[in-house]
């Protein structure tokens, strides 16, 4: 199956028509012409089953004939990770954690990060090609950067915890890890949280994790941490 993307598809619409670039998409480069079947996510859980009834390129019009509600994970998976100084890892992290099935990310902007700026646009690309690459009909949200003095004092629901390399007392995370839990890791920056970051996270009773016994890219401490919660809650 191949899933396609429309975030303005709802399940009262009868028909919609594509953008100039994915009509083309749909028509010149897949070969798709009318009466074709075509397989819609809106991004917000359901999977519609389309028909094309109008195929130009330029507009590619399809007919809604059965609509269906994908479950909920029973859990909220939220990573709030400083941007890497390379915008590509950042970006392989956030394809990678869509893939898995992660439900929110921040990018958290702290005092050792070597890039404060990020391409939302691109980024939520990013996201929508890896969640119809990987079938899934929910896309995660990604909010605005935001700094890390301001991201810690802002209310967050379920178990908090901070991963960072400051050789103390920490808990590994699959330890601790339960299924159908809401979470919140933090993930620093290359040169990690600072010391000042990690005593305000332990003040607000965010619990110091460690993801393994070797040092992390960020990137890699984000999948990692990702797939952790991930494993824990398949059934």
């Amino acid at each position: 199956m191949q899933l396609f993307y429309n975030p303005d598809i709802t399940p009262s619409s009868d028909e919609f028509s594509f953008d100039k670039e994915e009509s083309r998409h749909i028509v010149k480069v897949l070969r798709k012409k009318e009466g074709d079947t075509l397989h819609v996510t809106n991004g917000l859980g359901f999977l519609f089953t389309t028909k094309i009834i109008m195929g130009s390129e330029r507009k590619c019009t399809v007919k809604i004939i059965a609509s269906e509600e994908k479950e909920k994970p029973g859990y909220h998976l939220h990573l709030a990770v400083a941007p890497t100084k390379m915008n590509d890892r950042f970006e392989w992290f956030l394809e990678k954690a869509t893939e898995m099935g992660i439900q929110e990310i921040t990018p958290v902007i702290c005092d050792h990060s070597e890039r404060k700026f990020i391409k939302e646009e691109r980024f939520d690309k990013i996201l929508q090609a890896a969640m119809k690459q990987s079938l899934q009909c929910y896309l995660p949200k990604l909010n605005p950067p935001v700094a890390f003095a301001h991201f810690i004092e802002a209310p967050q629901k379920g178990m908090k915890c901070i991963a960072h390399c400051e050789e103390t007392d920490k808990k590994l995370l699959k330890d601790i890890l339960k299924p159908k839990q809401d979470i919140l890791i933090l993930i620093g920056p290359e040169g990690d949280f600072s010391e000042k970051e990690i005593q305000k996270a332990l003040q607000l009773e965010y619990i110091p994790v460690s993801l393994g016994n070797t040092r992390l890219r960020t990137e890699t401490a984000a999948v990692v941490a990702c797939h952790s919660v991930v494993f824990t809650n398949e059934v």
